[in-house]
């Protein structure tokens, strides 16, 4: 087995910077003698753990035997996309700390400028694989925008977003919040913004506010917040209406991430939701004021996902096992001892190949606090969750949840039986390769089995939720009956109306 530093110094891999240019790392004439010398690491058969064993008979996964052991690498000079974000760090601590090359794999790392290019791209086979919205692959299954088969192995992590307001926006809302020692009260909920909303729509304008992608995260955990505060966000009729503002209190558009703090100076848009480094950014700039996380709406909430076609999956089985490896081993050494890692992730990220923000900035919600008004910085020790909590298994629950949101928003138009869900979720969302996966790092003693789900069934009814609406993934049908502003039961989107 070769060491990291050893790995480092036959590195092939590029990162490629936002407008596509690539920057070579170490690039030398050794360099490439080492690359024509490379070793592929493999596995060789062991033992497996009685614990990932169980959890893979419980959940009852067969794996076919191109995935159950280690074999030849189908593919080992690979490209991944991902946006500049801090939840794509298990992508850039994989390649800085040499676990692709342990792997046998040379990544080039390209910045995109949008979900959309990240979609189209793994599409068109363009980038082999991606960070992308935890949502998205389960909206392209359904074909909601693009339909495409992409699948899953591995959560990118928990949590890691805020919804901001403008400095106008908060002073507004301020006296609808409750107080405590001079200081709001969290999560400040969506009832406080609700009087404000309504006194521009009685003046005639519009209440604008940002997502990033119509079938992400930040655009479903937006909606769910506004709702839950009686806020009307829309619904989407495809393939006639694709704006997800029928019926809506607020206007909901499209900005990419980076673009979000600008946006909101310039007065475009009063609001927005956004991964970080992009709310303390506002915080920072002094321009906007982070109301709720995304752990505060929902905890230990699925944010993005690592994403890859299924034909690709197929046709590189092996390969997509020693990616998953590799994540896997990035996922843990984030969350290590408290997170004794963050400040040299923190500085990982601030290069201009990978997220590019001020290590300030980015330390901010890395370090375990968040900054919400300028000075009111609070402990959030899991608002970024990379492995603690089985935040990097792809969970079934939180697929089937998602699908429920589509449905919610009519971006799936009609009704679906409850079995739909999760047979949906099975479809997209592989728990059998990253378990696999989890034996192999087990099995060479890179990883521990108790850090693994031991019981990887549906969960009985979760009760994580801002509203207070427990979720239960065998019931999806039920769970959505119980909102006030939603889609439910066989109701659909005729004409801009809601139909039964």
């Amino acid at each position: 087995m070769l060491s990291v530093e050893q790995t480092r110094q036959r590195r092939l891999s590029c990162i490629a910077s936002g407008n596509g240019t690539q920057t070579p790392f170490l690039f030398s004439a050794v360099f490439c003698l080492g690359r024509v010398m490379k070793t592929i690491i493999q596995s060789s058969s062991k033992t497996l753990s009685i614990a990932l064993s169980a959890a893979l008979a419980i959940s009852g996964l067969a794996l076919s035997s191109d995935v159950s052991a280690a074999g030849k690498l189908e593919k080992e000079d690979l490209k991944f996309g991902f946006i500049k974000l801090t939840d794509m760090a298990p992508l850039a601590v994989a390649a800085e700390k040499g676990f692709f090359e342990e792997e046998g794999l040379f990544v080039q790392l390209e910045a995109q400028a949008n979900w959309k290019v990240v979609m189209d791209r793994v599409i068109n086979g363009e980038l082999d694989g991606s960070h992308m919205l935890a949502p998205a692959p389960l909206a392209a299954s359904v074909g909601f925008g693009t339909k495409a088969d992409i699948v899953t192995a591995f959560s990118m992590g928990f949590n890691g977003n805020a919804i901001t307001v403008s400095n106008d926006i908060w002073q507004q809302m301020k006296p609808n919040v409750p107080m405590d020692g001079g200081k709001p009260v969290h999560p400040i909920k969506a009832d406080a913004l609700k009087p404000v909303v309504e006194k521009y729509n009685a003046g005639g304008k519009p209440f604008n506010m940002a997502m990033t992608f119509p079938a992400g995260s930040h655009n479903i955990k937006l909606r769910y917040w506004l709702a839950a505060g009686g806020i009307h966000p829309g619904f989407y009729a495809p393939p006639q209406d694709i704006s997800g503002q029928i019926g809506s209190d607020v206007l909901l558009s499209v900005t990419p991430p980076p673009q979000m703090p600008a946006t909101l100076e310039s007065g475009t848009i009063f609001g927005y939701c956004v991964g970080e480094p992009w709310n303390q950014q506002a915080v920072f700039k002094g321009i906007g004021v982070p109301l709720i996380t995304d752990e505060e709406l929902w905890k230990d909430t699925p944010e993005k996902v690592f994403g890859v076609t299924q034909a690709w999956a197929e046709k590189h089985p092996n390969t997509y096992l020693a990616i998953t490896k590799a994540l896997i081993r990035a996922a843990i050494w984030l969350d290590a001892d408290s997170n004794k890692n963050r400040k040299e992730a923190v500085e990982m990220l601030s290069q201009k190949q990978y997220v590019g923000a001020d290590v300030e900035v980015l330390a901010a919600s890395m370090n375990g606090t968040f900054e919400y008004e300028k000075g009111d910085k609070r402990p959030l020790p899991d608002f970024n969750t990379f492995f603690r909590h089985n935040a990097s298994y792809p969970s079934w629950s939180s697929a089937v949840w998602y699908l429920t949101q589509l449905r919610r928003w009519g971006m799936i138009a009609e009704y679906k039986p409850d079995n739909w869900y999760l047979e949906t979720a099975k479809k997209v969302y592989r728990p059998d390769i990253y378990l696999a996966a989890a034996k192999e790092l087990v099995a060479e003693g890179k990883a521990k089995a108790e850090d693994f789900p031991a019981d990887t069934r549906i969960q009985p009814s979760q009760n994580f939720f801002i509203d207070k609406i427990p979720f239960d993934a065998n019931k999806a049908n039920d769970y959505l009956a119980k909102f006030a502003i939603g889609l439910r039961g066989k109701q659909t989107i005729a004409g801009g109306k809601v139909v039964e």
